[in-house]
Protein backbone atom coordinates (compact mmCIF):
# COMPACT_ATOMS: atom_id res chain seq x y z
CA UNK A 1 0.00 0.00 0.00
CA UNK A 2 2.70 2.03 -1.09
CA UNK A 3 1.58 6.01 -1.58
CA UNK A 4 3.07 9.07 -1.16
CA UNK A 5 2.16 10.13 2.08
CA UNK A 6 2.68 6.64 3.12
CA UNK A 7 6.91 7.01 2.82
CA UNK A 8 7.87 8.89 5.32
CA UNK A 9 5.68 6.57 7.78
CA UNK A 10 7.24 3.44 6.27
CA UNK A 11 10.76 5.03 6.39
CA UNK A 12 10.86 6.00 10.24
CA UNK A 13 9.46 2.52 11.01
CA UNK A 14 11.86 0.59 8.89
CA UNK A 15 14.66 2.78 10.80
CA UNK A 16 13.90 2.25 14.10
CA UNK A 17 12.93 -1.50 13.51
CA UNK A 18 16.38 -2.15 12.19
CA UNK A 19 18.17 0.28 14.83
CA UNK A 20 16.64 0.33 18.07
CA UNK A 21 19.05 3.26 19.43
CA UNK A 22 16.47 5.33 16.97
CA UNK A 23 13.82 5.24 19.92
CA UNK A 24 10.58 6.06 18.84
CA UNK A 25 9.50 6.22 14.85
CA UNK A 26 7.16 8.76 15.65
CA UNK A 27 9.72 11.00 17.42
CA UNK A 28 11.47 10.12 14.25
CA UNK A 29 8.84 12.03 12.78
CA UNK A 30 8.30 14.83 14.80
CA UNK A 31 12.01 15.74 14.36
CA UNK A 32 12.10 16.07 10.73
CA UNK A 33 8.96 17.84 10.55
CA UNK A 34 10.23 20.10 13.00
CA UNK A 35 13.22 20.60 11.04
CA UNK A 36 11.32 21.28 7.99
CA UNK A 37 9.14 23.90 9.33
CA UNK A 38 12.46 25.15 10.93
CA UNK A 39 14.55 25.60 7.42
CA UNK A 40 11.53 27.24 5.70
CA UNK A 41 10.24 29.81 7.67
CA UNK A 42 14.05 31.06 8.23
CA UNK A 43 14.04 30.72 3.92
CA UNK A 44 11.57 30.18 1.91
CA UNK A 45 8.82 30.93 3.46
CA UNK A 46 9.76 33.83 5.92
CA UNK A 47 8.35 36.53 3.58
CA UNK A 48 5.95 35.17 2.11
CA UNK A 49 2.87 37.50 3.55
CA UNK A 50 0.22 35.02 4.25
CA UNK A 51 3.24 33.17 6.94
CA UNK A 52 3.95 36.66 8.09
CA UNK A 53 0.40 37.38 9.18
CA UNK A 54 0.59 33.95 10.86
CA UNK A 55 4.39 34.08 12.54
CA UNK A 56 2.75 38.42 14.09
CA UNK A 57 -0.11 36.40 15.70
CA UNK A 58 1.32 33.43 17.06
CA UNK A 59 4.91 33.71 17.38
CA UNK A 60 7.01 30.85 18.69
CA UNK A 61 7.43 28.96 21.88
CA UNK A 62 11.24 29.29 23.70
CA UNK A 63 12.63 26.06 22.14
CA UNK A 64 12.00 27.19 18.66
CA UNK A 65 13.14 30.73 19.26
CA UNK A 66 16.09 28.79 20.32
CA UNK A 67 16.51 26.68 17.91
CA UNK A 68 16.50 29.76 15.32
CA UNK A 69 18.97 31.57 16.78
CA UNK A 70 20.91 28.34 16.56
CA UNK A 71 20.60 28.63 12.70
CA UNK A 72 22.64 32.15 12.95
CA UNK A 73 19.87 33.79 10.31
CA UNK A 74 20.08 36.94 12.63
CA UNK A 75 18.68 39.01 10.17
CA UNK A 76 16.07 36.79 9.11
CA UNK A 77 15.03 36.40 12.83
CA UNK A 78 14.80 40.02 13.46
CA UNK A 79 12.85 40.85 10.70
CA UNK A 80 9.96 38.82 11.69
CA UNK A 81 10.44 39.60 15.51
CA UNK A 82 9.95 42.95 14.39
CA UNK A 83 6.68 42.81 13.00
CA UNK A 84 5.72 40.18 15.31
CA UNK A 85 5.97 42.63 18.05
CA UNK A 86 4.18 45.23 16.30
CA UNK A 87 1.60 43.49 16.32
CA UNK A 88 2.14 41.78 20.06
CA UNK A 89 2.19 45.54 21.43
CA UNK A 90 -1.13 46.38 20.15
CA UNK A 91 -2.90 43.46 21.43
CA UNK A 92 -1.19 43.50 24.99
CA UNK A 93 -1.35 47.11 25.39
CA UNK A 94 -4.44 47.92 23.28
CA UNK A 95 -5.10 50.89 25.80
CA UNK A 96 -1.27 51.39 27.14
CA UNK A 97 0.18 50.51 29.91
CA UNK A 98 -1.71 51.73 32.46
CA UNK A 99 -4.96 49.93 31.59
CA UNK A 100 -3.30 46.69 31.61
CA UNK A 101 -2.31 47.26 35.11
CA UNK A 102 -5.75 48.34 36.08
CA UNK A 103 -7.82 45.67 38.17
CA UNK A 104 -10.24 46.39 34.92
CA UNK A 105 -7.34 45.49 31.97
CA UNK A 106 -7.79 42.23 30.12
CA UNK A 107 -4.50 40.24 30.30
CA UNK A 108 -5.68 37.15 28.39
CA UNK A 109 -4.07 38.44 25.37
CA UNK A 110 -0.75 37.91 27.48
CA UNK A 111 -1.62 34.23 28.27
CA UNK A 112 -2.80 33.56 24.76
CA UNK A 113 0.73 34.80 23.41
CA UNK A 114 2.68 32.66 25.88
CA UNK A 115 0.58 29.45 24.41
CA UNK A 116 0.97 30.43 20.73
CA UNK A 117 3.78 28.95 18.62
CA UNK A 118 3.77 29.17 14.79
CA UNK A 119 6.14 26.09 13.86
CA UNK A 120 4.65 23.66 17.30
CA UNK A 121 0.89 24.20 15.26
CA UNK A 122 2.39 23.93 12.24
CA UNK A 123 4.43 20.72 13.43
CA UNK A 124 1.05 19.04 15.22
CA UNK A 125 -0.89 19.49 12.11
CA UNK A 126 1.40 17.06 10.08
CA UNK A 127 2.14 15.06 12.99
CA UNK A 128 -1.38 14.36 13.31
CA UNK A 129 -1.82 13.25 9.69
CA UNK A 130 0.73 11.29 10.33
CA UNK A 131 -0.39 9.45 12.91
CA UNK A 132 -3.43 8.88 10.96
CA UNK A 133 -1.51 7.27 8.34
CA UNK A 134 -0.02 4.55 10.98
CA UNK A 135 -3.75 3.74 11.91
CA UNK A 136 -4.37 3.32 7.87
CA UNK A 137 -1.13 1.38 7.22
CA UNK A 138 -2.47 -0.92 10.09
CA UNK A 139 -5.76 -1.67 9.29
CA UNK A 140 -4.88 -1.79 5.40
CA UNK A 141 -0.84 -3.13 4.91
CA UNK A 142 0.18 -6.87 6.61
CA UNK A 143 3.58 -5.89 6.22
CA UNK A 144 3.34 -2.83 7.83
CA UNK A 145 1.41 -4.58 10.75
CA UNK A 146 4.88 -7.09 10.88
CA UNK A 147 6.68 -4.01 10.88
CA UNK A 148 4.95 -2.11 13.98
CA UNK A 149 5.06 -5.19 15.83
CA UNK A 150 8.93 -5.63 15.83
CA UNK A 151 9.31 -1.52 17.19
CA UNK A 152 11.30 -1.34 20.29
CA UNK A 153 8.81 1.05 21.79
CA UNK A 154 7.09 4.25 21.87
CA UNK A 155 7.67 7.11 24.17
CA UNK A 156 4.67 7.45 25.97
CA UNK A 157 3.09 10.77 24.53
CA UNK A 158 3.47 9.28 21.26
CA UNK A 159 1.85 6.01 22.39
CA UNK A 160 -1.13 7.74 23.93
CA UNK A 161 -1.74 9.43 21.02
CA UNK A 162 -1.93 6.12 18.72
CA UNK A 163 -3.91 4.89 21.51
CA UNK A 164 -6.05 8.17 21.09
CA UNK A 165 -6.51 8.19 17.59
CA UNK A 166 -7.15 4.53 17.33
CA UNK A 167 -9.83 4.76 19.85
CA UNK A 168 -12.00 7.04 17.97
CA UNK A 169 -10.91 6.11 14.26
CA UNK A 170 -10.97 1.95 14.20
CA UNK A 171 -13.50 -0.28 14.30
CA UNK A 172 -13.51 -2.29 17.78
CA UNK A 173 -12.00 -5.10 16.33
CA UNK A 174 -9.07 -3.53 14.52
CA UNK A 175 -8.48 -1.60 17.79
CA UNK A 176 -8.68 -4.56 20.00
CA UNK A 177 -6.01 -6.03 17.50
CA UNK A 178 -3.71 -3.10 17.78
CA UNK A 179 -4.38 -2.40 21.33
CA UNK A 180 -2.59 -5.57 22.11
CA UNK A 181 0.28 -5.38 20.06
CA UNK A 182 1.18 -2.05 21.14
CA UNK A 183 0.43 -2.68 24.84
CA UNK A 184 2.53 -5.83 24.50
CA UNK A 185 5.64 -3.55 22.92
CA UNK A 186 5.21 -0.92 24.98
CA UNK A 187 4.87 -2.80 28.53
CA UNK A 188 8.03 -4.82 27.49
CA UNK A 189 10.20 -2.07 27.08
CA UNK A 190 8.77 -0.12 30.12
CA UNK A 191 9.77 -3.55 32.33
CA UNK A 192 13.19 -3.04 30.87
CA UNK A 193 13.87 0.42 31.09
CA UNK A 194 13.02 -0.14 35.29
CA UNK A 195 15.34 -2.57 35.37
CA UNK A 196 18.22 -0.44 33.85
CA UNK A 197 16.90 2.47 36.22
CA UNK A 198 17.40 0.02 39.19
CA UNK A 199 20.84 -1.48 38.24
CA UNK A 200 21.92 2.21 37.60
CA UNK A 201 20.80 3.34 41.31
CA UNK A 202 22.28 -0.42 42.84
CA UNK A 203 25.92 0.60 41.13
CA UNK A 204 26.26 3.28 43.43
CA UNK A 205 26.27 0.80 46.07
CA UNK A 206 29.95 -0.15 47.20
CA UNK A 207 28.82 -3.87 47.20
CA UNK A 208 27.80 -3.83 43.55
CA UNK A 209 30.76 -1.09 42.28
CA UNK A 210 31.72 -1.62 38.91
CA UNK A 211 28.91 -3.54 37.72
CA UNK A 212 26.87 -1.34 35.69
CA UNK A 213 26.01 -2.44 32.18
CA UNK A 214 26.01 -0.40 29.03
CA UNK A 215 22.31 -0.31 29.33
CA UNK A 216 22.12 1.16 32.66
CA UNK A 217 24.54 3.68 32.22
CA UNK A 218 22.24 5.73 29.79
CA UNK A 219 18.80 4.88 31.51
CA UNK A 220 18.40 8.30 33.16
CA UNK A 221 18.72 9.81 29.91
CA UNK A 222 16.62 7.37 27.91
CA UNK A 223 14.35 7.51 30.78
CA UNK A 224 13.37 11.05 30.68
CA UNK A 225 13.35 11.16 26.81
CA UNK A 226 11.03 8.17 26.80
CA UNK A 227 8.81 9.75 29.50
CA UNK A 228 8.71 13.28 28.00
CA UNK A 229 8.62 12.64 24.02
CA UNK A 230 12.30 14.17 23.61
CA UNK A 231 13.66 10.72 22.23
CA UNK A 232 16.35 10.10 18.78
CA UNK A 233 18.35 12.87 20.87
CA UNK A 234 22.12 11.61 21.59
CA UNK A 235 22.15 9.74 24.87
CA UNK A 236 25.44 9.90 26.66
CA UNK A 237 26.17 7.61 29.79
CA UNK A 238 26.00 8.99 33.19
Amino acid sequence: MEQIYTIPVNEAFDDSRDNPSVGCPICSLFRRLEENELQLILGASMMEPDIRVKTNRLGFCGEHYASMQRRKNRLGMALMLESHLDEARDRIFPHGLTALLSKSGDISALGELEGSCYVCQRVDFHLTNMISTVILLWENDEAFREKFAAQGHFCLPHYRRLLDYADKRMSKKDRASFRRVAESIELAYYDRLREDIKEFCRSFDYRFEGDASPESKTAVDRAVRFLSGKEGREVKPC
